[in-house]
């Protein structure tokens, strides 16, 4: 693997300001198929990236593969959320609710932090005098999660972000599982919301999603591919949000595209038709050159013909507008893959 610091990545994507380029967005694309086979890069495939929210799926592998949906009666929108990084709307927050309840546990007890949910922005603030807990964070259903899989095994809640944790190895496996890596390979760090976070290839971010969208059942973990899969692609909106990314590409072709954002320029894509994965870094981790390198892939591989036609429409090449609503420029792809032998 190539450090961050030093990997080679490729010019991704341009922002104009009139007539003109103002900014370049560099980084890199991995796709591989299910055995690892690296088929197209741009960049450097192999640079260390932090994997950030797009492992959510298999931080929540562990308490599927364990049959805690079924012990605790998760329903399948619920089980969406586990994989979320949502916006805080109604939906998320009682979704997130019924999943304490059912396990026994509490708000309180939820370690991630609190944010003003992520539904809210510059153009659209929270009524005055709103509250917000943990439950809005976007990352609550993770932690929601983590609290059943401890009540489900019998394990403390306390510290249950700790790496040394059970709940924090079993975590560690299964990311690793899925990448096709020793768990002791992964660098580690800590996420926004303190849970343990890895940072692996990039070519192997892609491999695990090659893996979730085909179902892969091999391994201690990957029984639960196929329940967290389908769960997201029945419920893009409990996985992400109105309105956001996430949604569009699992909208834009319902039941083949598994995807995953994470933050800091990370977008992952699972095609179960094509038995591929997709990995996208932009080095600078601004996430505005996320969606359009990531369409442009998915165009240049043949797995999108016209995104104009789709939900990703205005995900392929943002417009920009000032807060006068003048058009001002565009966020429009330069992506070149390249095929590997």
């Amino acid at each position: 693997m190539t450090p961050m610091e030093a990997a080679l990545h490729a010019p991704l994507v341009e922002v104009t300001r009139g007539e003109h380029v103002e900014s370049v967005h560099a980084g890199s694309v991995a796709v591989v198929d299910t055995r690892g086979k690296l088929l197209y890069a741009a960049g450097d495939p192999e640079s260390l990236t932090f994997t950030r929210s797009s492992i959510k799926p298999f931080q929540a592998a562990p308490f599927i593969a364990g049959g805690g949906d079924s012990r605790f009666n998760l329903d399948q929108r619920e089980i969406a959320l586990l994989c979320a990084s949502h916006s805080g709307e109604d939906m998320h927050v009682a979704a997130v609710r019924a999943i304490l309840a059912k396990a026994g546990r509490t708000e309180a007890q939820l370690g991630c932090g609190c944010h003003v949910p992520m539904r809210y922005t510059l153009d659209a603030l929270p009524p005055p005098g709103a509250v917000f807990t943990q439950v809005h964070h976007n990352c609550s259903g993770k932690h929601a999660g983590f609290l059943a899989y401890c009540a489900q095994h019998g394990l403390p809640d306390e510290r249950y972000l700790a790496p040394s944790h059970p709940l924090q190895q079993a975590v560690r496996r299964s990311v690793a599982s899925f990448a096709g890596m020793d768990p002791g390979a992964l660098a580690a760090g800590t996420d926004g919301c303190s849970a343990p976070n890895y940072a692996m290839p990039l070519s192997r971010l892609a491999l695990s999603f090659a893996r979730l969208a085909e179902g892969d059942s091999d391994g201690e973990f990957g029984a639960a591919s196929a329940t967290l899969r389908d769960a997201m692609m029945a419920h893009p909106e409990l996985v992400s949000g109105t309105g956001r990314s996430d949604v569009a590409f699992m909208h834009a072709a319902p039941g083949d595209f598994v995807a995953k954002i994470g933050a800091e320029g990370v977008q992952a894509i699972g095609v179960r038709s094509a038995g591929i994965g997709i990995a996208v870094k932009i080095a600078d981790g601004n996430a505005r050159a996320l969606c359009a390198t990531a369409v442009a892939a998915l165009r240049q591989i043949g797995l999108l013909k016209d995104p104009a036609t789709t939900s990703l429409a205005s995900w392929a090449g943002p417009q920009l507008r000032n807060y006068a609503g003048t058009h001002v420029g565009e966020v429009r792809s330069i992506l070149r893959l390249q095929a590997r032998s």
